[in-house]
């Protein structure tokens, strides 16, 4: 399964002992630990607030009317606390149900306390901003709805403003009707804002970790398969006594039974079979260096082969070109094709680069290779539409996809196929992760479009050539323990 059907899945279902995880928990990101420790906050700002202009101050204002409201707040934090676990993460209707419920608890305070006019008018944006980092965008509009009709009720109708009845030209304090419609602007504007700009940064944020996630998968299939080099070894040494055992008594049999024996066939069959055991657990045990040079390192035109192979089944016609830049003088060794270590990641993020321009191209892909004494490069480019002008200086980013809805070579045919084809638009991760494993190799990737009547895309990757070139397992340091799989993070 393909990256980005992983992340879809991923994104739609999960397990929780067993059961299915309903999709509305998946859109809320606010656990009732959080919601139920900022009501807190709120119910103790609150009292300390009014306690303050009223006993401090002396200021007149409907007192128990006011402490019933926040003690009602106090009353559904124990009710939640008794009710429903603390690491308990809420649904999206349940979240989007405090939430406004804080919205119309805090301007029925304000109603009491001067609508509008008072200072604290502006925290009805604070539950907006919560849901815009925690709930779908949907919501988020919803509760911002609530938030700005209670503002504007507030401009009319509310109790006088708590003031000072001493104050010279005694009487409630009331603000011109001008004021209250320029803070009513105030407080929706920041609404606006604050909501737009936290959501973008709460999206950002989820968007980079998922990305994180799929290239982590991406890189698990290689993992296993270091693990089972490990197993096989281990099983080779743990294998090694017994084997040197049955080859040693199947010997002496050999050798104590009479030629005209009908066993002495057998036992010979037994101890052949068992020194080619023996052979094989060798093979096993060999280190890396001893490995077959074919299999551990690649010269550039068999990088290119190995990673276009998958997608020659298709109509799109895939032409390779290789072979060195034109040398100068004193640049006979750049001639030389260059032989780089075998590395998992990169060869898949050059097949997926090449998979993308087969997926776009018309009829046709160019794969252009060219190296000298100082650099290898790599072009990709196809005959498709050419990569959208609003995008090209995203590309490589998470989430940034024009891939057409049909499934790739990769996976077509059967259940693979059939899922490949559900999610066939992609979440845009794929050139995301080739970019990610082909730079952490020491290359530079570029995109392109192809310049003056030719349409098409071009994908450009260079490496020095000293860093392709090496002779160890080398190519870039591991950055993250998503390269711990990889015989680069290994040496």
């Amino acid at each position: 399964m393909r990256c980005e059907e992983q992340m879809a899945l991923a994104q739609t279902q999960a397990v929780n002992g067993g059961e299915r995880v309903p999709s509305d928990l998946w859109e809320s990101r606010l656990r009732l630990h959080t919601t139920v420790r900022l009501r807190w906050f709120a119910v103790i700002g609150q009292t300390i607030a009014v306690a303050f202009v009223a006993v401090v101050l002396g200021f007149p204002l409907p007192l128990g009317q006011c402490l019933a409201i926040i003690a009602f707040s106090a009353w559904l934090n124990v009710f939640l606390r008794l009710r429903y676990s603390s690491r308990r993460r809420l649904g999206t209707r349940l979240a989007s149900a405090l939430l406004i419920y804080d919205t119309l608890q805090l301007s029925a305070l304000l109603y009491l306390t001067g609508g509008i006019a008072n200072p604290f008018s502006l925290l009805l944006v604070a539950p907006v901003t919560v849901s815009a980092a925690t709930l779908p965008p949907r919501t988020t509009v919803l509760i911002g709805a609530v938030a700005a009709a209670c503002s504007a009720s507030l401009v009319t109708f509310h109790h006088p403003l708590p003031w000072d009845p001493t104050f010279p030209g005694a009487g409630p304090l009331s603000m011109p009707p001008l004021y209250s419609l320029g803070t009513l602007a105030a407080i929706a504007a920041t609404l606006a804002f604050l909501a737009l700009y936290t959501w973008r940064l709460a999206k950002e944020s989820r968007q980079m970790s998922a990305a994180l996630a799929a290239t982590e998968m991406v890189l698990a299939h290689e993992q296993k398969l270091h693990a089972l080099d490990g197993l096989a070894a281990a099983a080779a040494h743990e294998l090694g006594t017994p084997l040197a055992t049955i080859v040693l008594v199947t010997k002496e049999l050999v050798h104590q039974l009479p030629k005209d024996s009908p066993y002495r066939e057998d036992v010979e069959l037994l101890n052949s079979q068992a020194l080619r055991c023996r052979d094989l657990l060798a093979k096993l045990t060999k280190s890396p260096a001893e490995q077959d040079p074919l299999h551990a390192h690649l010269s550039v035109s068999q990088l290119i082969e190995e990673a276009t192979e998958p997608y020659r089944t298709g109509t799109v016609n895939i032409s390779i070109d290789a072979g060195p830049t034109l040398l100068q003088a004193g640049d006979e060794a750049g001639g030389r094709e260059p032989i780089g270590f075998r590395l998992p990641g990169v060869i898949h993020g050059l097949g997926n680069i090449i998979e993308n321009s087969v997926d776009f191209a018309r009829s046709r892909v160019e794969i252009i290779a060219r190296w000298n004494g100082r650099e290898v490069s790599i072009m990709v480019a196809d005959d498709g539409p050419g990569f959208p002008a609003e995008i090209l200086d995203s590309i490589g980013e998470p989430y940034i996809t024009t891939r057409p809805n049909r499934p790739s070579p990769r996976t077509s045919g059967g259940a693979a196929g059939q899922q490949s084809a559900a999610h066939a638009g992609g979440l845009g991760l794929g050139v995301f992760i080739a970019k990610t494993l082909l730079e952490r190799s020491g290359a530079v990737v570029t995109f392109a479009n192809r310049s003056g009547s030719a349409s098409g895309a071009v994908v450009h990757v260079a490496w020095p050539r000293r860093g392709f070139e090496a002779t160890s397992p080398g190519w870039g340091q591991p950055r993250t323990p998503l390269d711990q799989g990889h015989p680069a993070a290994n040496n």
